[in-house]
């Protein structure tokens, strides 16, 4: 009778104490990596739900302008029925339409601003303090090293949000998770959705070899990339930047998510570094900073360790990267030029 508890925190807590998923990768041979995979696709494909019907892209260039060393495009396609993207293209201007070029796929993380500091967009000095606090102009940095870049607006973030503030003293994340919950239809499917439309439009593009399409994206722009690379292997190298952690310190522990990066039962089957293991045996960097008071190095260690296993196994240990970065919850940018010259 003395163990009576009354908290949710408690319960919480406690329930993470022996918490095993059930398709938490345990092998170390090749076979037991392959026969993890096996079994663990499918099972994360499932998780994720109903996808959306396809439709044309009907894709727009809405304006396309010299801005500097760049050219710089606002893009517009529909990637279901009732839903259209927003995005930002960047090339060189040098860059020919020769179908040999390679391009990253650059998503934003939680902000206000949503894909617009990720390009590049100076538009207000709260898009400029972005920029520098988090190094996250990435998409225009990427673009500068060579690439052609893409950088949509997530659903509720940007261009896609209702307004400043639609649900006042709410997330907007949590509030839209709970309307789609109401439907079976989740935020986050719907987001990597639209990321893989991203990729069907790169592959259209007349500079871009569909062979070297790679992605990257910090925070939430790293749940992101570890969710859709995962999932789809068009993506051949990815840069997962301040994300991959235990699922109980970041998400039971400190709460430290929103409606936007889930989907239901994820933690009993698979931890985050689970799900980014699927990337294997492609090409992955894990980036960490040692200052991230968002997601502490002490865990996106622990996360890197158990992708680390995962590649051993799969034996392509010399195909996964990390920084780990003296910066805060940022691009650190020291190894991702390399990288993505090295595999795209």
């Amino acid at each position: 009778m003395g163990n009576r508890n009354f908290s949710m925190e408690t319960y919480w807590n406690r329930l993470m104490d022996n918490w095993d998923p059930q398709h938490s990768f345990s092998g170390k041979t090749k076979s037991e990596w392959q026969a993890w995979y096996d079994t663990a696709y499918p099972q994360y494909r499932a998780l994720l739900g109903e996808f959306p019907e396809r439709v044309p892209l009907n894709a727009e260039v809405e304006y396309s302008v010299e801005d500097g060393d760049l050219i710089r495009e606002r893009v517009v396609f529909d990637s279901e029925k009732h839903m259209s993207v927003p995005c930002q293209v960047l090339r060189p201007r040098t860059m020919r339409p020769d179908g040999a070029n390679p391009a990253i796929l650059c998503s934003h993380g939680h902000g206000q601003y949503g894909k617009d500091p990720v390009a590049g967009m100076r538009s207000s000095p709260g898009h400029v303090e972005d920029i520098a606090e988090m190094n996250y102009n990435y998409g225009e940095q990427m673009a500068r090293a060579g690439y052609l870049t893409i950088s949509p607006d997530l659903r509720g973030f940007g261009e896609r949000r209702d307004g400043v503030d639609p649900f006042p003293g709410r997330d907007p994340c949590n509030v839209n998770f709970v309307k789609g919950a109401l439907l079976g239809l989740w935020t986050l499917t719907g987001n990597i959705w639209d990321m893989q439309c991203c990729i069907d439009y790169l592959e259209t593009r007349p500079e871009v070899d569909p062979q070297r399409i790679g992605m990257m994206g910090l925070s939430q722009g790293g749940t992101m990339t570890t969710f859709t690379a995962a999932l789809d292997s068009r993506i051949k190298a990815a840069d997962i930047i301040c994300y991959v952690n235990p699922w109980r310190e970041f998400g039971i522990a400190q709460a430290n998510f929103c409606g936007s990066q889930i989907v239901p039962s994820i933690h009993r089957y698979f931890d985050t570094h689970d799900i980014a293991g699927l990337i294997a045996p492609r090409p992955l960097l894990v980036e960490m900073g040692i200052y991230d008071t968002c997601f502490y190095l002490q865990d996106t260690t622990v996360g890197f360790e158990g992708i680390a296993r995962i590649y051993q196994a799969a034996g392509a240990a010399d195909r996964l990267w990390k920084d780990i970065h003296p910066h805060a919850h940022s691009f650190g940018g020291d190894e991702a030029f390399d990288f993505f010259a090295a595999y795209l």
